[in-house]
């Protein structure tokens, strides 16, 4: 090496410049590892639901468990046989479709005048119609169900549309992800001639997908696992949606738990399958509302 060259090499090896990568790689690693600890522990009961529901009714509940199945894939040939299950699902499909949609499409429009109209008395009615978030169902349910009965509206599935058709939370979840759009999309449509309903449906809407999919997802789960509310109003068993019927299924037929462990993994697999389809989106909408742009 010539005395005028005085580049010197960087030694990348030395204990300074690893010693970090080496920390940070080690609590990645333990990240990890808990993450995995804790997806098996959540993941753990339902993946024993679903081996039981392939069991014969004497090896479902033995000690130690077992893991390996029987395949008795005719328990769920049985639990449709045995149990009125495509009324149970085609009243809880109704029911969530319906009250799903009537739930984006007046929270995405209520938001909207919430978030863009300026209106006196706006703010304060937002804030007592977001208040209702923190009166529990249980505080007003039986005059509820009084006046329910008088229109008539009691044991029919328009009581459960009626009485879900409208959500604060929507409302709440829209508006916030509203606020993020700027407000100068809106400025220029209006210079354009767009109406205040072209707004919301031909810019807002596309422009709220992760937003909307978030509420799908939520009211979809929420209407679908609703126990209480189809116990109070729907009374006809051609009314009665999955969680009321395999409630009915378990007092019938209780030492039958390969079947009752059937019904259950056919209640869970729509949810599943649901939040599967729209996990992009619910995620990004939960993390992007809320955040002013």
């Amino acid at each position: 090496m010539s005395l005028t060259d005085t580049r010197v090499t960087p030694d990348l090896r030395t204990p300074a410049a690893a010693g970090p990568g080496r920390r940070i790689s080690f609590w990645r690693v333990l990240g990890y590892i808990a993450l995995t600890v804790a997806a098996i522990g959540v993941l753990a009961p339902f993946f024993w639901m679903v081996l039981s529901s392939l069991k014969t009714n004497n090896n479902v509940f033995t000690v130690p468990i077992r893991w390996v199945p029987d395949w008795q894939f005719g328990n769920y040939v049985d639990i449709w046989t045995k149990s009125d299950m495509l009324t149970w699902v085609k009243n809880t499909l109704i029911l969530s479709v319906v009250i799903t949609f009537l739930q984006v499409l007046t929270g995405s429009f209520a938001a909207y005048g919430f978030s863009r109209l300026r209106w006196p008395g706006r703010d304060v009615l937002f804030l007592a119609y977001l208040a209702t978030i923190a009166v529990p169902w249980q505080a007003y349910m039986i005059p509820q169900f009084i006046l329910f009965s008088k229109l008539n509206l009691s044991n029919t599935l328009w009581a459960m549309v009626a009485l879900q058709a409208f959500g604060a939370f929507g409302v709440f979840l829209m508006k916030q992800f509203y606020e993020t759009v700027p407000e100068e999309l809106s400025e220029a449509a209006r210079l354009d001639g767009l109406s205040e309903y072209g707004i919301w449906r031909r810019i807002m809407l596309p422009l709220s997908i992760p937003a909307i999919a978030s509420l799908t997802l939520l009211t979809f789960v929420n209407v679908w696992n609703d126990y209480l509310g189809p116990l109070i109003y729907l009374r006809d068993p051609d009314l009665w949606t999955i969680q009321i019927g395999l409630k009915t299924f378990i007092g019938q037929y209780n030492a039958q738990y390969a079947l009752i462990m059937t019904g259950s993994v056919l209640s869970v697999l729509p949810i599943a399958i649901v939040f599967a389809l729209g996990q992009k989106y619910f995620v990004q909408g939960i993390a992007t509302t809320g955040i002013k742009g």
